[in-house]
Parts: structure tokens; C-alpha cells; sequence
């Protein structure tokens, strides 16, 4: 893994890392992840840095993460108040069933960020998506170690509607393409083993 300088910070108890240089969604959780463990965490939290979640919520994640290995928020548990970017959300729910019919799990958003980790269950994956796609490999990679989930909910909030995703991820045919690319790949994986 590309161990890239990190900068640490402190806010009391909330450590912070972060890139000199943006590297990637998922760069940025799998180093989370990473510094969880090398410092022997036992709960993770990660939420997008977009002022999508609502902090107030992390409390409901610590609490609802006893007897679990993953806690997930989905936007669609419950009927959003606001409307999501349709694409995305056409997108997000065209991943999610795929992902269901391969682990199972009854997931309504496999996209959510707002998520909590018994830290220990983490070290049964073998996570290297440093972008977007993440979570797609996350979700199949959990259901092969046996990881228990949960979905609660979480408000949908969307600040700029006119935010996109960088370079070619911009078309969400190309998200698409680059997340079947992700599933091919792990169920590959899955099954060499």
C-alpha cells in the first residue's frame, strides 16, 4: 500500500489524517482503516466529507455497532424528504441489487459512507480500491469473510447539486462500467480461492 505522508491532527479524543494531496475516496478510507488498526481501535466511523451526514448521528452508530461487524446508513431506508441526483440514484440502485443477488445481504444503499466497522473484522479483507468503486469491492469482500451487517438510517442531504465526480466518472456510464469492472474482478477472486 502506498504509505503517502500523512498529516495528523487532534481535536481532543478525534484524531484527523489527512493527504498532502487528494488521492482518492477510497485511498481515503483504506487509510483510515489502516491507522484504526495500527492503533488499535475497535470501531471505525467514516462519513464523506461533503456535509452529506449528519454528525449528531455518530453516537446512533456507536451504540448500534454492539454484535456487529458493520453498521451501514442508507439514505433509502425511509423515504427521502429531498431528491437525490437521479443518476446517481439510478446508478446506486442498479449496483445495490447486483450486489445483493451476489451476498445476499438486503442492503437499500451500497453507496452510503455513513458507516461504522468493528475495527478487527476489517482485518479479514483485503481492500485496494483507492477510488470510488470501494465500497462496491467492500460489500463482496464482507459477505465472503462473513462480515454481519446493518443498515439504519440516515437523512439524504445534498448541498450542490451541481457537484460531479472527476474525469470520466462524470458520466455515469462510465461509473457504471468501472463499477461492473470492480465486481467482475472480486468475483474472480472469489472464486480462485
Amino acid at each position: 500500500m502506498d504509505r503517502t505522508p500523512l498529516i495528523l491532527g487532534s481535536y481532543g479524543n478525534l484524531k484527523i489524517i489527512r493527504h498532502h494531496i487528494n488521492l482518492g475516496y477510497g485511498k481515503a478510507l483504506l487509510d483510515g482503516f489502516h491507522f484504526a488498526r495500527e492503533n488499535g481501535y475497535e470501531v471505525c466511523i467514516t462519513m464523506d466529507c461533503d456535509a452529506q451526514h449528519e454528525p449528531a448521528l455518530i453516537p446512533e452508530f456507536r451504540e448500534e455497532i454492539k454484535g456487529w461487524d458493520v453498521v451501514s446508513g442508507s439514505r433509502y431506508l425511509k423515504k427521502p424528504e429531498t431528491v437525490p441526483p437521479q443518476d446517481r440514484y439510478q446508478l446506486n440502485m442498479e449496483i445495490t441489487k447486483i450486489i445483493n443477488e451476489i451476498t445476499g445481504y438486503k442492503l437499500t444503499d451500497s453507496f452510503c459512507g455513513f458507516k461504522a466497522y468493528f475495527v478487527p473484522s476489517l482485518c479479514k479483507l483485503n481492500l485496494t480500491e483507492a477510488g470510488y468503486g470501494l465500497p462496491v469491492q467492500f460489500w463482496i469482500q464482507a459477505k465472503r469473510a462473513g462480515l454481519r451487517i446493518k443498515e439504519i438510517p440516515v437523512p439524504l442531504i445534498y448541498m450542490d447539486y451541481s457537484r460531479t465526480f472527476p474525469g470520466k466518472l462524470k458520466d455515469s456510464g462510465e461509473r457504471r462500467k468501472y463499477y461492473l469492472e470492480i465486481i467482475k474482478k472480486e468475483l474472480e477472486n472469489w472464486h480462485e480461492s
